[in-house]
């Protein structure tokens, strides 16, 4: 399957049943540690320079190193060792679980017993190699993702004018495309963009033992 725009729109959609429904991307426990819901476009911004980019760039390589059949637990160690915080890895092998599932569903191929154990960055550019797509879209489709997201849990937590939201993200789409040009030529693990957020990180972990919440980060 070649990739084209309808591909796009396809794994980008919120309604797709990998998990996306319980995340918040940080912004629960952001607001409950006192971000303001006018600072949500500022919050998204820094996402985009930090974690999203490692996840943009951890989803390219592991394209490249699919499409030449090596090994992905490689890369799936190099995006370990790029996300400090225990709760946010926990999470993101939570989602490359929906991922892989929605993987196996739609563009099947030689199962990896390993697969259950990798992250959604990594199970993504295995998904991205399958379905023919090119790495400049996967590291856009990881950072709209990340966007609608944040501004989707943010309709939920705190409600706000729906179209303030959508042009909070029209308005993010150049940072979305800036993001992606920085990674899409990367091939090895040793490239993967090495980008610390300790607010981010430090809330996630608040989050994991936090009773009361909506989303489970």
């Amino acid at each position: 399957m070649s990739t084209s725009s309808l591909l796009l729109a396809l794994l980008g959609d919120a309604r797709l049943p990998a998990g996306g429904h319980t995340q918040s991307a940080g912004l629960e426990p952001a607001l409950r540690a006192g971000t303001t819901s006018a600072e949500v476009p500022a919050y998204l911004r820094a996402r985009l320079h930090t974690v999203t980019l490692v996840e943009a760039g951890t989803a390219v390589v592991a394209r490249a190193v699919a499409a030449g059949g090596g090994d992905l637990a490689e890369v799936e160690a190099a995006w370990a060792a790029r996300t400090p915080s225990q709760a946010l890895r926990a999470n993101g092998r939570r989602l490359g679980r929906g991922y892989l599932r929605v993987l196996q569903a739609l563009w099947p191929g030689p199962p990896d017993a390993r697969a259950r154990g990798w992250s959604r960055p990594v199970v993504l550019g295995l998904l991205a190699h399958r379905a023919d797509m090119a790495a400049s879209d996967l590291a856009r489709l990881v950072g709209y993702d990340d966007v609608q997201t944040v501004t989707a849990a943010l309709l939920k937590l705190e409600p706000q004018d729906p179209l303030l939201i959508a042009a909070w993200v029209k308005d993010l789409l150049p940072d979305i495309d800036e993001m992606a040009a920085q990674v899409a030529h990367l091939h090895t693990p040793e490239q993967i963009p090495a980008r610390g957020a300790p607010l981010i990180e430090r809330w996630a972990e608040t989050h994991e033992t936090t009773k009361e919440r909506l989303f489970s980060a």
